[in-house]
């Protein structure tokens, strides 16, 4: 049976826009969709409405949510399984509870009454912080977000743990059809003590050549299951976060890989992964990869 992928929606602007990117990302993968709408709307007092004599104006309210959303899916990609839900929880609860028996996770980047200006909701940080499956928060520029540009990038770290995003970025390549960009970023910090006390020009040097034999290891596996996928490797001097936000403007979606610590509950996302959220001109999907 196929995992659904299950979008957050709240009738904002940014869950409508994660609406229509999760449609088109289900048909491009063959997936069921289901949307789901979480509120503890038995916690609002207010007038009932005139309709109805036993359920609050909440509770209609998400309903008429998570319809409209079903509606807007399937309208967009009739070919596409939709579903939908309202739930009596907390909306990080309910995506959380989700994510074990789903594809991904995806959301806006904003929800209905965030505070106006804000780079990222709080649900969305949360989510992408803490879920055992990947979390794609739907961001950027039209261009961006409507995949018009060809290319998935996928940041590729020196540390453990980055082989769930290299391979989940090779499968998104594939089902868009699109290119592939590896980037892995190194650092030649000055004050550091150059490597064998080689002259700088030669430490720098042997620290590219160490960033392309790690990013030539951790591409090899991936690259061999997904043949088809054209693949550009990048090694770039300079700090991550700004490298990928560079390389995230010219993409239709960048991945990122995030450790979990298991039994730890509170927020686990790296530098990168945070920037990235609030910042990337794209699309932005974080994969979890235990430790």
């Amino acid at each position: 049976m196929q995992l659904p992928l299950v979008v957050g929606v709240d009738g904002s602007d940014s869950s409508l826009m994660a609406v229509d990117w999760a449609v088109d990302e289900a048909a491009r993968h063959g997936l069921p969709l289901h949307l789901v709408h979480a509120s503890r709307w038995e916690t609002y007092e207010g007038i009932k409405p005139s309709f109805s004599t036993d359920r609050s104006a909440e509770e209609v309210l998400a309903e008429h949510i998570v319809a409209s959303g079903v509606e807007r899916a399937r309208r967009r990609t009739p070919e596409v399984n939709v579903s939908g839900e309202a739930l009596t929880e907390d909306a990080v609860s309910a995506l959380l509870r989700a994510g074990p028996e789903a594809f991904a996770l995806v959301t806006g980047s904003r929800g209905r009454g965030e505070i106006a200006g804000m780079l990222l909701g709080s649900v969305s940080l949360a989510v992408a912080a803490r879920a055992v499956c990947p979390v794609i928060v739907i961001r950027g520029a039209d261009s961006n977000r409507g995949g018009g540009l060809g290319r998935v990038v996928v940041g590729v770290g020196a540390a453990a743990g980055g082989a769930g995003a290299v391979r989940f970025a090779f499968r998104e390549a594939q089902a868009r059809e699109c290119d592939l960009t590896a980037v892995r970023a190194w650092r030649n910090p000055s004050q550091e003590p150059v490597d064998h006390m080689l002259p700088a020009d030669d430490a720098a040097r042997l620290r590219e050549e160490r960033a392309s034999a790690g990013l030539e290891d951790a591409l090899r596996e991936a690259q061999r299951e997904h043949p088809r996928v054209d693949v550009r490797r990048r090694t770039v001097e300079g700090p991550a976060h700004r490298v990928l936000l560079e390389a995230a403007a010219r993409a239709d979606l960048v991945v990122l890989g995030a450790q979990r610590r298991h039994g730890h509950f509170g927020l686990q996302l790296g530098r990168v992964a945070h920037t990235l959220l609030h910042h990337s001109e794209c699309p932005v999907a974080v994969v979890p990869q235990p430790i």
